[in-house]
């Protein structure tokens, strides 16, 4: 019996290799020119990942559609290799191990809720990443952390505890938001 693929997304492998221009023309590679489909300049919202040795090396993005996709990559390429405050800016003799991963946003949706309860009830794990804000206490953890926190109440006390809160920590004001991502990861694409 013959199955067919779904065929990749070859966005995929384009906003990959524009992230790894951007950071090797950063360390002072040549690099050449790079195609540019008109869908770069439509607005876009990405969190570019860096791991070396499958270990988080940077991961940089926007969580709102305020540039062009193309613009938006560069520029959060650039800031997850050089400027997360997580890591000394990234080393031309690291290079070489560095992983890139592109997420792709989807426009973030309200999550409304009562209480942490109502909340946990409407997470969906391996689906939702998540945008947490309490006044100027904000954080968010893309789909991809639930395979390191499987369970929403662990999910929900980490990115708590990511926004500066405690763990346990709930109160009127607190609001949650939504959102999905299109995950293309170098070697998989």
């Amino acid at each position: 019996m013959h199955t067919e693929s779904a065929p990749r997304d070859p966005r995929g492998a384009l906003l990959i290799a524009l992230a790894r221009v951007a950071i090797a023309r950063q360390l002072g590679e040549a690099v050449g020119e790079m195609p540019h489909p008109p869908w770069l300049d439509e607005p876009g919202a990405v969190f570019v990942t860096l791991t070396r040795h499958g270990e988080l090396r940077g991961c940089i993005g926007s969580l709102s559609a305020r540039r062009p996709l193309g613009r938006d990559l560069e520029a959060n390429a650039h800031a997850a290799a050089f400027d997360d405050p997580r890591f000394p800016p990234l080393g031309r003799d690291e290079w070489p191990d560095v992983r890139v991963e592109v997420s792709l946003l989807s426009a973030a949706e309200p999550l409304p809720c009562a209480d942490e309860a109502e909340a946990l009830a409407q997470l969906r794990p391996g689906i939702d990443g998540v945008i947490l804000e309490y006044g100027w206490y904000r954080a968010t953890f893309l789909p991809q952390v639930w395979d390191q926190l499987p369970e929403p109440r662990d999910f929900l006390a980490h990115l708590k505890r990511k926004a500066g809160l405690a763990p346990d920590f709930w109160a009127k004001g607190m609001k949650l938001s939504r959102y999905t991502v299109e995950k293309f990861k170098e070697g998989e694409v």
